[in-house]
């Protein structure tokens, strides 16, 4: 039976180093938790990498929204990979596609050869492509290690199905990791559904605002997002079966 892996999102430093206490095997690295994940700062990577031994892949993603980017973002997730390279990052996540919503195979081979020899997760701009089996193979060829999807659609349960069928096709020649919605409840179904051997979880919680004084004017609460330490368990728990 091959080796379970449990990849969690880490938002901040204390999340990062409590995803590893719990036993979390690798750390995606991201800011901006309210845009999906974008790049985080060079002294994020820096404070995560000193704090955990656990593989580290930063996110490369300027911005939200869409993964079709200019030639000025492009440049700067350029020097993001290298910023990741020098500071002992084990790996990165990209994404980028092309107006039809094909995988943007030139520019993103281009960071795949600045990574090295780091490994690259193609993170899921993969679910907005408009040929899942087609972006499959694009994505083989640009020389990633891993795909990080939900089969197309908004969570990894709903898109059971189509992740069995990207493992399949894949047959070894890259890792189909779900992600999206996976927790400790649904980790051993979406396993047995998908034969997949490497799973995505944020497992994240809203961690309150230690502030005494609160300016109510503001009309807002502040919150950031750290990890919950008994989902990962709860997950670990549940590959180990």
């Amino acid at each position: 039976m091959s080796e379970k892996i449990l990849e969690v999102i880490g938002f901040t430093l204390e999340g990062c180093i409590a995803a590893q206490a719990a036993g979390a095997h690798r750390i995606e690295l991201c800011d901006n938790p309210g845009e999906g994940g974008t790049t985080p700062s060079y002294g994020f990577i820096k404070a995560a990498r000193a704090s955990v031994t656990i593989d580290l892949y930063p996110i490369i993603r300027p911005r939200g929204g869409d993964f079709l980017y200019n030639d000025g973002e492009f440049e700067a997730m350029k020097v993001d990979v290298q910023v990741c390279q020098d500071l002992g990052c084990d790996g990165v996540v990209i994404g980028m596609l092309l107006a039809d919503g094909s995988v943007d195979k030139k520019r993103c081979q281009q960071l795949v050869s600045l990574a090295y020899p780091m490994l690259v997760t193609f993170h899921r701009a993969f679910d907005r492509t408009n040929d899942l089996l087609q972006a499959l193979e694009d994505v083989i060829e640009i020389g990633c290690d891993r795909i990080l999807t939900s089969g197309g659609v908004p969570n990894a349960m709903e898109g059971a199905e189509q992740l069995k069928l990207l493992v399949q096709k894949a047959d070894h020649r890259i890792i189909i990791m779900p992600g999206s919605g996976v927790n400790a409840q649904n980790i051993a179904a979406i396993a047995a559904l998908t034969g997949a051997t490497e799973f995505h979880s944020s497992a994240r919680i809203p961690v309150p605002s230690a502030m005494s004084f609160n300016q109510t004017a503001m009309k807002e609460e502040s919150f950031s997002f750290g990890v919950n330490a008994d989902e990962i368990k709860g997950m670990m728990a549940a590959l180990s079966v």
